[in-house]
């Protein structure tokens, strides 16, 4: 375990992630649950939770409901200890999250409520509090949904504020936060998936390796690193010393996709803080992902998992 602390998560929209795990479950029909689940997540926190699981301390910023904050507070404590918290409360509900999983017909539908945790008051009380743990040398993750509208100009001060500190930032969100964001150049990594690549360029793109490295090299005079998620398919790495794709070559029962990304990005972030090179940050991250996918975070350690997962890495 490492005892260093420089990976801040700042989450503007967590939630509180209720799974159910059912047989045969269809519309219509009244079923009882095999298990259920309900923990604080959103993006961001998964991205703690995963660093956690790796060993890593690391610190969960950002905004959280007032009402329910000591049950997080207890959750996170008793789950996560390598977590420190330092999350925000303000008066607003915290949103939940359902993911329902058909065990039988091996598929699960996944419901999202809005958001309502920022404003404007929210957010200048989280830049207070973002004074007295951002230092020089941190990793700032800003993750999950952003506000968009009148909030946004908010939020791109609080991540050039961030910066300004001496941070390095990292992106994993969509939309027109990622482009404004994107745009100032404050960004030292981002991690779109396909999809959200293809929005923060105004192009279609192949989800092909060669494709996807010519398309995060047009990013690359406003950000360092682009990671690109391909879910099963594995990832692309793309910075201006090369790039690199990368996918697992072993094959287990995937469980649940949710929270896969984070847990890359997460697995990449912890790798290269350890002094990787980015080809084998790129090996670790995938490996972490598919240690989520496959349900091995909750009963395997990340080191019985490292020799447990195989991936194959090469340049593009």
């Amino acid at each position: 375990m490492r005892d260093r602390i420089s990976i801040i998560t700042i989450g503007l929209s967590p939630a509180w992630d209720i799974t159910c795990r059912g047989w045969n479950i269809d519309w219509g029909l009244h079923r009882q649950i095999d298990e259920q689940t309900i923990l604080p997540a959103g993006k961001t926190l998964n991205v703690s939770k995963a660093l956690a699981w790796m060993g890593r301390k690391n610190i969960a910023a950002g905004l959280w409901g007032a009402g329910d904050h000591p049950q997080m507070l207890t959750a996170v404590r008793t789950f996560w200890p390598l977590i420190k918290v330092d999350l925000t409360p303000v008066a607003a509900p915290t949103r939940q999250n359902i993911t329902i999983i058909d065990s039988a017909n091996d598929r699960e539908m996944h419901l999202r409520s809005k958001s309502r945790l920022a404003s404007p008051r929210a957010l200048k009380k989280l830049q207070a509090d973002l004074e007295t743990i951002v230092r020089r040398g941190s990793i700032c993750v800003f993750a999950g949904t952003l506000p968009d509208g009148g909030l946004l100009d908010d939020v791109v001060r609080i991540v050039e504020f961030c910066k300004s500190r001496g941070a390095k930032i990292v992106l994993d969100t969509s939309g027109r936060p990622l482009k404004e964001i994107v745009d100032t150049g404050s960004a030292w990594l981002i991690k779109p998936n396909v999809e959200e690549l293809r929005e923060l360029l105004g192009e279609q793109v192949k989800d092909r390796p060669v494709s996807l490295a010519n398309a995060g090299r047009k990013l690359l005079d406003k950000v360092e690193i682009v990671l690109i998620s391909r879910g099963a398919k594995g990832g692309v790495v793309v910075t201006k010393n090369g790039a690199w794709q990368g996918r697992c070559t072993g094959r287990a029962k995937v469980l649940s996709t949710v929270g896969c990304g984070d847990f890359l990005l997460a697995g990449f972030m912890e790798a290269l803080e350890d002094g990787s090179r980015t080809d084998l940050a790129l090996k670790t991250a995938i490996k972490v992902a598919t240690a989520k996918a496959w349900g091995w975070t909750e009963k395997m350690s990340w080191l019985d998992v490292q020799s447990k997962i195989h991936v194959q890495v090469g340049r593009i």
